[in-house]
């Protein structure tokens, strides 16, 4: 589910059963990222489907990355791995105005 960058946030911090998951490569990752993201490169391909399949699918993810395209793609791939609510960050960490950290 695509939500904006506000509903995201406030659904994000009123949910105690949530996970981040940045889905930017390392690099982009250690420019800043939202903190407690777990950071996941879905440009790894395979390797991008291996590690998301390991994640706990009772938890609701909140996905981003630099723009909001990878960050979709994403959500639907983890729907389609059995994921029930992964919801997008639209306009992606370049829009994002929250807090963030550095590595």
């Amino acid at each position: 589910m695509n939500l904006s960058q506000q509903d995201w946030a406030s659904q994000l911090e009123a949910d105690p059963n949530a996970v981040i998951l940045d889905v930017r490569t390392e690099d982009e990752f250690n420019d800043g990222y939202i903190p407690g993201a777990l950071n996941i490169d879905i440009y790894k391909g395979q390797g991008f489907i291996y590690e998301v399949d390991q994640l706990d699918k009772s938890k609701n993810y909140y996905v981003y990355c630099k723009a909001g395209a990878r960050s979709d793609q994403a959500c639907q791939v983890m729907n389609q791995l059995g994921f029930e609510h992964t919801f997008n960050l639209l306009g992606g960490f370049m829009n994002w105005h929250g807090e963030k950290a550095l590595p």
